[in-house]
C-alpha cells in the first residue's frame, strides 16, 4: 500500500449533500484508465457467454460481467414487515465458541497491523500502514481490535491497560471540530486536524455521525466490560458536544465547502441503522435512523431479493450502496438489533448465489486499494447498478472489484457454512502478510489487494473475539439499552 493517501471515511460517501456535492474527495492526478469499466451504463454488453473452458481471462471477466448485469432484475422478491422484524432474542451464531488453532493464529496475525502503527504519544492507530492519519471510524476499530487482544491474550494485561488508558485520555481532550465533536480526519501523532490525505496543514472539515456511532457502540463496550476505565468513558462523552449529531431522530453531519459549513442528514440502510444504534444507546433520539423499513425497496440479484435504499444519487445527491459491513457489524457487536437478520440473510444469499453461477469467489464491500483510486465502494448494488464498484463520485472501477478479507472472515464467523468456509480458507491461504492481512484479491487481476488497514485487520479481530465468546458484543460486555432514555 502506497502511504501517500488517506481514503474518506464510511460517512463520506452516504452524506446527504446540498446538491450532491461530496466533500474532501481527493483529485489524484494521473489516474491510469488503462482498463474501462466492463459495462459503464448498466447495460447489457453484446457479448456470447462462452462454456467453453478455454476462454482466455479477458474473456471470462467479461462473461461474469455480462451475468452480473443480467443478474438485476427488479422489482425483487420483498420481505414483508411483518417477516422483517428485529429478533428480542440477539442473534447468536451457529459453532461459536473456541477458537481453533487456525483462527487463533489468524488473530495473532491481525494484531500485527496494530504493533506497526499504534502512536504511544497519542494512543491512536494510523487507518492505513505507514500513514499517520487516523479516522473515528477507525479509531473505533482500534478499540475493537485492543479488547480482542486482551481477551484472545494477545497481549498482557499491562499493556492492554497502558494503551487503552492512553487512547482515552487523548479521545477526551483532542481539539475538536468548533470545538463541539470529532473533526473527521486527525494527524495520529500531533492530533492536528486535517483534510483527507495530508499530514501537516490544519484543516477543520466537519465531523461524521456514522463515525462517531461506531464509536460510540465501543466505547459502551469498553465502559461496561472495564468498570476501571467507566470515569475515562464518560470523559470523552462530555468532552464531545453531542447536541447538533441528531435532528428530529434522524442523525447529522457537516461538512465544509468552500469555507462554509453544511449540515445535513447522514447515512442510508446499512451504516444509517447501524451508527444509528451506537447513538441510541447513549441515549440519543435517532428513532427514523433506526427505521429500516421506511426507504427500502428489494431488487433481486441472481434471484436472491436484496434490500436496498430508494435514497439513491439521482433523487437524494447520496450514493446507496449495498455492501456487506454494516450487517457484519451489526450481527458481531449486536446481534441484529439494528438491522434484520433477515436482511443479512438476503446480502448474503445473493453473493453465495454469484459464485454459484460464475464460480468467483464473492464477498464484496467497500475497502482501501493498493492503487489508484485508492478506496472503493464494492456493492451488491448502487444508484440501479448491480454488482458495482465505484467511488464516492460514482467513477466506476469494476475492474478493482476484490474478494474482502473482512467481509469473508466476519460473514463465516456470523453463518459457519460450506460457502462461507471457503471464503474463510481462501483468506487464510492468498491474503497473509508480516504486517496482517491483505485488504483482500481482486476479481479480475487475480492477485491479491496489498493495502493493510486497521479496518480490516480490525473486524478480522473482533469476528474472532465474538467466535471464542459465543455472544454478540454488546451483550457479552452486558451494555445497557438506552432505549427508556432516548428524548
Amino acid at each position: 500500500m502506497t502511504s501517500d493517501f488517506n481514503p474518506p471515511p464510511k460517512s463520506l460517501s452516504i452524506l446527504a449533500s446540498v446538491g450532491g456535492v461530496v466533500t474532501a474527495i481527493i483529485a489524484i492526478a494521473g489516474l491510469n484508465y488503462w482498463s474501462k469499466q466492463l459495462y459503464s451504463t448498466g447495460t447489457v454488453l453484446k457479448t456470447e457467454i462462452s462454456t467453453s473452458h478455454s476462454d482466455t481471462p479477458g474473456n471470462a471477466v467479461q462473461a461474469i460481467a455480462t451475468l452480473d448485469a443480467q443478474s438485476l432484475v427488479l422489482p425483487g422478491t420483498p420481505i414483508t414487515p411483518s417477516q422483517a422484524i428485529i429478533s428480542k432474542t440477539p442473534y447468536i451464531a451457529p459453532g461459536v465458541g473456541t477458537l481453533t488453532p487456525e483462527e487463533t493464529a489468524i488473530a495473532h496475525q491481525a494484531w500485527l497491523y496494530f504493533r506497526r502503527n499504534w502512536n504511544d504519544s497519542t494512543g491512536l492507530v494510523n487507518s492505513v500502514d505507514g500513514f499517520t492519519s487516523v479516522t473515528m471510524w477507525d479509531q473505533a476499530a482500534a478499540i475493537a481490535a485492543l479488547v480482542s487482544a486482551r481477551e484472545l491474550n494477545i497481549v498482557s494485561a499491562s499493556e492492554f491497560e497502558a494503551k487503552m488508558g492512553k487512547m482515552l485520555q487523548t479521545l477526551a481532550s483532542m481539539p475538536l471540530y468548533k470545538r463541539e465533536l470529532p473533526n473527521k480526519v486527525y494527524n495520529s501523532q500531533t492530533l492536528v486536524p486535517l483534510n483527507y490525505g495530508q499530514l501537516e496543514k490544519k484543516e477543520e472539515i466537519g465531523w461524521s455521525a456514522i463515525d462517531l456511532g461506531r464509536m460510540a457502540i465501543w466505547l459502551k463496550i469498553v465502559g461496561a466490560k472495564y468498570p476501571q476505565f467507566q470515569s475515562k468513558i464518560e470523559a470523552v462523552w462530555q468532552h464531545w458536544q453531542v447536541q447538533r449529531l441528531t435532528k428530529n431522530g434522524q442523525m447529522y453531519g457537516t461538512a465544509v465547502i468552500n469555507g462554509k459549513e453544511q449540515y445535513n442528514q447522514e447515512g442510508r440502510l446499512g451504516y444509517e441503522n447501524y451508527a444509528a444504534y451506537g447513538l441510541k444507546i447513549w441515549g440519543l433520539n435517532v428513532k427514523q435512523a433506526l427505521n429500516y423499513q421506511s426507504h427500502v425497496a428489494f431488487a433481486n440479484l441472481y434471484g436472491k431479493g436484496v434490500p436496498y435504499d430508494q435514497r439513491n444519487y439521482e433523487n437524494s445527491g447520496a450514493n446507496n450502496y449495498v455492501l456487506s459491513e454494516p450487517y457484519i457489524l451489526d450481527g458481531i457487536e449486536t446481534g441484529f438489533q439494528a438491522l434484520p437478520k433477515a436482511y443479512a440473510d438476503r446480502i448474503l444469499a445473493a453473493q453465495e448465489a454469484r459464485y454459484l453461477t460464475t464460480k468467483q469467489l464473492t464477498a464484496v464491500t467497500e475497502d482501501n486499494l493498493d492503487r489508484p483510486p485508492y478506496f472503493v465502494y464494492s456493492s451488491l448494488l448502487v444508484n440501479g447498478e448491480a454488482w458495482a464498484t465505484i467511488t464516492d463520485t460514482q467513477k466506476k472501477y469494476n475492474n478493482l472489484r476484490f474478494l474482502s478479507a473482512k467481509a469473508a472472515i466476519g460473514w463465516h464467523v456470523l453463518y459457519n457454512t460450506a460457502y462461507t468456509r471457503q471464503l474463510f480458507n481462501f483468506v487464510h491461504t492468498n491474503l497473509k502478510s508480516d504486517k496482517g492481512w491483505y485488504n483482500g484479491f481482486y476479481e479480475s487481476l487475480k492477485q491479491p489487494n496489498q493495502a493493510l488497514t486497521a479496518n480490516n485487520n480490525g473486524v478480522i479481530l473482533e469476528s474472532l473475539l465474538y467466535k471464542q465468546v459465543g455472544q454478540p458484543l454488546t451483550v457479552w460486555a452486558g451494555v445497557k439499552s438506552a432505549t427508556s432514555s432516548a428524548k
